[in-house]
């Protein structure tokens, strides 16, 4: 919990640093090469591809960033897809496609009647004996994340997604989270645990 206090405060510290803004009108015209995995609309028809549309435009910019580093040989993402999509944008072209998508409405997820009790109990109170975090405290009760903390919304996302996600940071081949918080949360995350909660989050509203 203190890592998170921790990083939460040090995000929202820096969330005043100037950044190009999106033109969404821009981002529209440069997202022609995205809707092959993304979606005419940002909501991915295939459950490996995250849906971005409805994504907070903060979270978007810095995967994207991420994603770049890791493809030019420094610290960020690395994705051998994105890797390759992202090497020709500027960072402005990363705000115009972030500002573009935030602006779009994300596709509704039904949660599972049989993983909605475990679900909530784990995304709202977490597991104190086994120091798992609440869920709630930095993706909100709806599932909504923290735009200035750059903490993804996971509401109307892919269930398929969110868990690979989760295995990924469980297995530490995803590492770009702030100060590892998601990777030491994931790795006291059973594999029903992360089926249970990818499926409830992703619909919550």
């Amino acid at each position: 919990m203190k890592k998170i206090i921790f990083t939460l405060a040090l995000m929202l510290g820096v969330a005043g640093t100037a950044q190009a803004q999106g033109d969404v009108e821009a981002g529209k015209a440069k997202s022609a090469t995205c809707v092959a995995c993304h979606g005419n609309d940002g909501n991915s028809p295939a459950d490996m591809y995250p849906k971005i549309a409805g994504q907070h435009a903060s979270y978007i910019e810095k995967q994207l960033l991420e994603f770049k580093a890791a493809a030019t040989g420094g610290v960020g993402r690395a994705n051998a897809i994105m890797g390759g999509m992202v090497m020709p944008l500027s960072e402005q072209d990363m705000a115009d496609l972030a500002a573009y998508y935030a602006s779009i409405s994300v596709t509704p997820v039904a949660v599972p009647e049989e993983v909605i009790e475990q679900g909530a109990a784990l995304y709202q109170g977490g597991d104190m004996e086994r120091g798992i975090t609440a869920c709630i405290a930095c993706h909100g009760p709806r599932g909504e994340g923290l735009e200035s903390a750059k903490f993804p919304r996971l509401s109307g996302q892919h269930p398929a997604y969110i868990k690979a996600q989760l295995e990924l940071f469980r297995s530490g081949e995803r590492d770009n989270d702030p100060n590892g918080m998601m990777r030491d949360i994931a790795t006291k995350l059973t594999d029903q645990d992360i089926e249970i909660l990818s499926q409830y989050v992703a619909g919550l509203r």
